[in-house]
């Protein structure tokens, strides 16, 4: 059976349940639903095909695509409000003797602006029976962490080249609008806060956030206007901590998407033997195994799994020795009954082994000096008193590539607040990146020193010592996401470089410190539902190793429960491509349609 729907997942599709199939919990018929591209990837993160049968949804059906015509059905649209899914929506009724389906039932996921619903009345008014927004606009990632699915904001927030144009604005408004469905859809009114920095992104972020709340709760389904709610909701710039997005990770879920070619989330790998078959699994939380390994590190991982696979076997005499994947397939045909259990054990074998494998040939002799360089001390905690001394055997060794090498200078370019233009230029030249150079210099847009200036010595966030936490050797870095989590979850954020926008901030208790003292003892998930929520919000990406600490110190503080998100996931090798757009015009850059 499938592990339950959680956290975020499940409040949208309870949502889900509600605004739209709510409508129809009289009704005995089957329905047709038609989705855009935008609504399918929603659905398919919160539900299965199982939960909408259960709702009386028979058939699912694309809007962009020409269909059969079902005349006697009623159709549910569940599409984003745009030009594109309209035109389908209208598609379907233009003919009223040859209608597609019955009556259309239609659901925007935001605001449908007036061009587009007055379209719609004028073509097909009498065959829409209800139309609703139920004001869903993210994508609920993980069970804590959601995106804006907007990855071409990077280069709206960023580029020098829109500096002078309004698209800057115009995708932050957009930003605004979808935080506020999250919020909506947790129920919470936060406290808005940011961190103040060199550029505005972020506090103009937050008074779009702030007021786009206010309209919100003004105008909210029971037309009543919603206090503040204990729960914060912090914005930050990407430049805030650029180590953890080009850093090599070793736990398990960021150091796979950085080293193999996983995309939309899909692993592809073979099966031992000469015919060999390429599979794919999918990376997502109905798998528990991935739950429970996907914030381990490597180590672990590579301990833990073959540990597993043993018990599963040792359930019959199937397999002696060492465990093979090739003798795992033979085991799992001979045990039908395991064989979903250990496929899956199987594929995170897979993929801690091709990890494991890159590790062992490269990335092993680069954590060491990645990680000297991040924390500016080894791994006996003395001092690198030498930064470029600990950079250059990596820039000399051949077998690293430019992205390992470019990663390796911008790490020593962060831990010392910038370099001279003379010292930078000798890097580029010396290690024959030239055409990549704006990978290292675009980082200048996004307000991290890459020359030095006094500017950028004051600009630091104060580190938590974390010198007596248990850590593997090659990851004593921690992300900085974490310790700005735990300091506002102590109330130790200063207002000064962390002010709100709200007027009226909620009282703030995230730790539970008084709360614990005054009741017994309830359950993790009941103290959660009565408690405070942090809601962290990285303008620009956010990489995995700050999804895991949202975890991390979720389990920590019990009483309460940590949310990030951001505009889109980042991986290394991606956000290195993306920074070095940032100087081109903007027809060179591929962006989404609008």
């Amino acid at each position: 059976m499938a592990p339950a729907v959680r956290g975020l997942k499940s409040f949208v599709w309870q949502k889900l349940k509600s605004a739209v199939f709510g409508d129809f919990t009289k009704e005995e018929e089957w329905k047709v639903m038609l989705l855009d591209d935008y609504t399918t990837k929603l659905l398919s993160l919160c539900c299965k095909m199982t939960d909408l049968l259960a709702e009386g949804v028979t058939v699912v059906e694309n809007v962009y695509k020409t269909r059969e015509p079902v005349p006697h059905m009623k159709a549910i649209y569940l599409i984003t409000p745009t030009k594109k899914s309209v035109d389908g929506l209208i598609d379907d009724f233009i003919n009223k003797s040859s209608s597609r389906y019955k009556a259309a039932y239609v659901y925007f996921t935001d605001f449908c602006p007036d061009s587009l619903f007055n379209k719609i009345k004028a073509s097909c008014a009498k065959s829409i029976k209800k139309c609703k927004e139920i004001n869903i606009s993210f994508f609920p990632y993980e069970s804590q962490v959601f995106t804006l699915n907007i990855p071409d904001a990077f280069y709206r927030c960023y580029s020098p080249t829109l500096e002078k144009t309004k698209e800057k604005d115009a995708v932050l408004q957009v930003m605004a609008e979808q935080i506020v469905t999250l919020c909506a859809t947790l129920d919470e009114n936060p406290g808005v806060r940011y961190k103040s920095g060199p550029s505005d992104r972020a506090s103009k972020l937050a008074q779009l956030v702030e007021k786009s709340l206010e309209n919100y709760y003004k105008t909210d389904e029971r037309s009543q206007i919603k206090a503040k709610t204990h729960s914060q909701l912090i914005i930050i710039d990407r430049g805030f901590d650029p180590v953890s997005t080009v850093l090599h990770e070793l736990t398990f879920q960021a150091m796979a998407y950085d080293l193999l070619p996983i995309e939309n989330d899909t692993y592809k790998y073979k099966t031992e033997g000469s015919g060999g078959k390429e599979k794919e699994a999918i990376l997502e939380e109905d798998d528990d195994l991935w739950v429970k390994m996907r914030h381990k590190h490597i180590a672990d991982v590579i301990e833990e799994i073959p540990k597993l696979l043993k018990d599963a076997s040792s359930k019959t005499k199937a397999t002696e020795g060492k465990l093979s994947i090739s003798a795992l397939s033979q085991l799992m045909k001979k045990m039908p009954l395991y064989r979903k259990e250990i496929s899956k054990q199987v594929v995170h074998l897979s993929i801690a082994e091709d990890c494991m494998s890159k590790f062992k040939s490269n990335i092993e002799r680069l954590c060491k000096t990645e990680q000297d360089l991040a924390l500016g001390t080894d791994a006996e905690g003395e001092k690198v008193k030498d930064s470029m001394r600990v950079l250059l055997p990596v820039l000399l060794n051949k077998s690293h590539d430019s992205y390992d090498k470019i990663r390796a200078i911008l790490l020593y370019i962060f831990s010392t607040n910038g370099t001279t233009q003379e010292n930078l230029d000798k890097l580029i030249q010396n290690v024959h990146i030239e055409s990549d150079s704006d990978m290292i210099r675009n980082w200048k847009y996004l307000d991290v020193p890459v020359i030095s200036s006094f500017v950028a010595q004051q600009n630091k966030y104060i580190r938590r010592d974390r010198s007596k936490e248990e850590t593997f050797q090659l990851s004593r870095w921690t992300p900085v996401i974490k310790d700005v989590m735990e300091d506002a979850i102590e109330n130790k954020l200063d207002s000064k470089e962390w002010p709100y926008c709200s007027r009226c901030p909620p009282t703030w208790n995230g730790s539970g410190a008084v709360s614990a003292r005054q009741k017994p003892r309830a359950s993790q998930r009941e103290e959660r539902r009565s408690s405070a929520r942090l809601i962290v919000f990285v303008i620009g990406g956010v990489t995995f190793s700050e999804t895991r600490c949202a975890y991390q110190v979720s389990e920590a503080y019990t009483s309460c429960e940590v949310v990030i998100g951001s505009t889109h996931i980042l991986t290394p090798r991606k956000l290195l491509e993306d920074v070095k757009s940032l100087s081109k015009p903007k027809d060179m850059v591929w962006m989404k349609d609008e």
